[in-house]
């Protein structure tokens, strides 16, 4: 079930009504489109490298990875960071597993990296994920791969790709489901009934 407003996925309803945005296909020719771009404004460059935020970015860093064999001929390396512990609301949210932390060898120094999340909202969470990798090594550049960009930035961070722009009220969630957790691709906005 989805327990925060950015959508992080979720099965069971929370007493709204959700409308569908995305379907499988949907969620598969978007992926796909963001692999184009990422291709086309890096330049098929080597150096590139996908780093997914636990849970849903790590699936859609995976999938754009394969996307970008598919169509560039060669797959980016690809990791998983969490930034949980960089996060400045620790204290206001229920505490949660930490996930493990994967990076490619050859680390993030002098590399592109391409952070991907499956929501953007506040722009705290891609804060908390550059404070990590500057713990794990600097990139020549980081970039930011979003399935969903649902606005209500509270810091100054905009993706570099968004597989669909969504303007949302704040008591609205977006879900994002991936059939790799959840069974079933798609996206949905939920309307909160209470609201």
């Amino acid at each position: 079930m989805a327990t925060d407003r950015r959508g992080d996925g979720g099965g069971a309803s929370s007493g709204g009504s959700d409308r569908e945005l995305l379907g499988a296909a949907d969620v598969t020719r978007t992926i796909a489109r963001i692999a184009h771009q990422i291709i086309e404004k890096t330049a098929g460059g080597e150096e590139v490298v996908l780093i997914g935020i636990p849970t849903r970015g790590t699936v859609l860093a995976r999938r754009l990875a394969a996307a970008i064999a598919e169509f560039g001929g060669a797959a980016p390396a690809v990791g998983w960071l969490d930034p949980t512990l960089y996060r400045d609301d620790l204290r206001r949210k229920p505490t949660r597993a930490l996930e493990d932390t994967d990076l490619p060898e050859g680390g993030l120094d002098d590399r592109l990296v391409v952070l991907v999340d499956d929501v953007l909202m506040s722009g705290r969470t891609v804060r908390a994920a550059l404070d990590a990798l500057a713990d794990h090594g600097r990139p020549r550049a980081v970039q930011l791969a979003v399935l969903v960009d649902r606005g209500h930035r509270e810091l100054p961070i905009r993706a570099d790709y968004v597989g669909k722009n969504v303007p949302t009220a704040r008591s609205e969630q977006i879900l994002v489901f991936l059939d790799e957790i959840d069974g079933v691709d798609g996206v949905a906005l939920r309307r909160d009934v209470d609201a």
